[in-house]
């Protein structure tokens, strides 16, 4: 029920009164959801508080924007029409959510449909139409509601009834698709959580101790008999490929515990200046087999958008960083099976994990590490995000994080064995391997451009029957 004041308040004022409400709804909204930075910033900035609430809030009224032109668009459609209003809000919700997924780069934090990844029956949809299918069931239903509000009984109950139609729809969809049978093929998979505090993590005379950790889990999975072992994002306190010694010694962890290896290291290439890359490296007995370079970096994180004209911000905060991104996205051809890595926030981007499953990748996995943002709710609600690129796509995601939250999510979205935060340990677990392919593994963001030619043309005639 939680947009049926936004959109009622959008049908029954004028466009830019509603506007203002909207906008201020969402940004309340971002500001509660992304508060959790503030502790990233006093922890590790040297902005003074209360000025470390400074980004959020901007970055929460940027995101508020999008709430405000929904609401906008809304109340320039209820001028001649409430009720067909309310019909076409959940698709410009849906183009809204997927224009804020792009543009500037993207920003998909926060997307309504991720409210419901612990509601396993009613984001199976997810392999139709991406998280925007959950996003539009919900904001359907709210609309239905605020239908019954400001509509006449007639038109309320047919509001009702088709929302009431779409969400039985989309449960007993879900159903059925949770009691299909499980893939059969499966590798055995073990995760690292060394819980390592980020103020320890590159520190010079805290190195010998970091990766004597990462050895003593890495033989202690060994008698699981994993097949593969990951490590979670930059796990190394020096760059691998710099260090023969430590790169000799996995190559001899390797053998030792009969398993690849999946490792987290920042790659140096060049000398002046040199390029920094935050990379994933397989290793086997044989040494490095594969590489991966993120491609999705992190704004204000790992890169400054137009650092000509703001660089400076650089020497505000520690966890502001220069790196290079990636220039493709690989999949792992093993061993043990065809595997693709996302890292750190990559994996909220539904395009890129789209892109590897096309390119063969049959288990996704997720390197992380959310010590940044230390016992908030930011690594739950990161988290969150991926039992949709399971759904979406069928295949099993795992998920190594330096302080946690790391976890294995099964095809269905269900969030199996999970840590918590701050707990130093190895999860080892079967991992069925990707066997077919959905809708939405084939033809991407379908409903996304649906949406878009929907609410166009409603917006377009409008328009047009305005003018004449």
């Amino acid at each position: 029920m939680a947009l049926v004041p936004l959109l009622v308040t959008a049908v029954s004022r004028p466009v830019r009164a509603a506007f203002g409400w909207g906008w201020l709804y969402g940004a309340v909204y971002f500001l509660v959801l992304l508060r959790w930075l503030d502790f990233t910033f006093r922890t590790y900035s040297d902005i003074p508080w209360p000025l470390t609430w400074g980004p959020t809030l901007a970055l929460a009224g940027y995101c508020g924007l999008y709430v405000g032109a929904v609401a906008g668009a809304v109340s320039w459609l209820a001028g001649p029409s409430i009720g067909r209003a309310l019909a076409v809000s959940p698709l410009l919700w849906v183009g809204a959510e997927w224009i804020r997924g792009h543009l500037f780069g993207g920003f998909p934090w926060g997307l309504l449909g991720y409210s419901q990844y612990l509601s396993l029956p009613v984001i199976q949809i997810a392999e139709l139409g991406g998280v925007y299918a959950v996003s539009l069931v919900i904001v359907a239903a709210n609309a239905a509601l605020a239908g019954c509000l400001v509509l006449s009984r007639r038109s309320a109950l047919n509001g009702v009834a088709l929302a009431g139609a779409l969400l039985v729809g989309t449960v007993a969809f879900g159903a059925w698709r949770l009691s299909a049978p499980a893939p059969t093929g499966e590798i055995r998979i073990a995760i690292m959580q060394p819980s390592i505090e980020q103020p320890l993590k590159f520190v010079p005379g805290h190195a010998a101790e970091t990766v004597g950790i990462y050895l003593a889990l890495t033989r202690g999975a060994g008698a699981e008999r994993p097949q593969l072992i990951v490590w979670p994002e930059t796990a190394l306190p020096t760059p691998l490929r710099r260090d023969p010694e430590l790169a000799r010694t996995l190559e001899s962890l390797s053998a030792a515990v009969d398993a690849a290896l999946l490792v987290g290291s920042i790659d140096v290439e060049g000398k002046a200046p040199p390029k920094l890359r935050n990379s994933a490296f397989l290793l086997t007995e044989r040494g490095i087999v594969g590489r991966y370079d993120k491609i999705r970096l992190v704004p204000f994180g790992e890169f400054v958008p137009l650092s000509g004209l703001i660089g400076f911000v650089r020497s505000w905060a520690q966890f502001i960083a220069e790196l290079e991104p990636g220039s493709r996205a690989s999949v792992f051809s093993g061993p043990p099976a065809p595997f693709a890595v996302v890292i750190c926030y990559e994996g909220i981007f539904p395009e890129l994990v789209r892109e590897l499953v096309s390119g063969g990748a049959r288990l996704i996995v997720n390197m992380t590490n959310d010590a940044w943002f230390g016992r908030t709710a930011g690594p739950w609600q990161h988290l969150a995000m991926y039992p949709f690129r399971a759904v979406e796509h069928r295949v099993a995601v795992v998920r190594a994080a330096n302080t946690g939250v790391s976890a294995f999510i099964l095809p269905s979205g269900h969030i199996g064995r999970h840590t918590a935060l701050f707990e130093r340990t190895v999860l080892t677990e079967p991992v069925p391997l990707r066997a077919g392919e959905t809708i939405y593994s084939r033809f991407g963001d379908w409903l996304a451009y649906l949406a878009f030619g929907v609410s166009g043309a409603s917006l377009a005639l409008r328009a047009w029957r305005r003018a004449a």
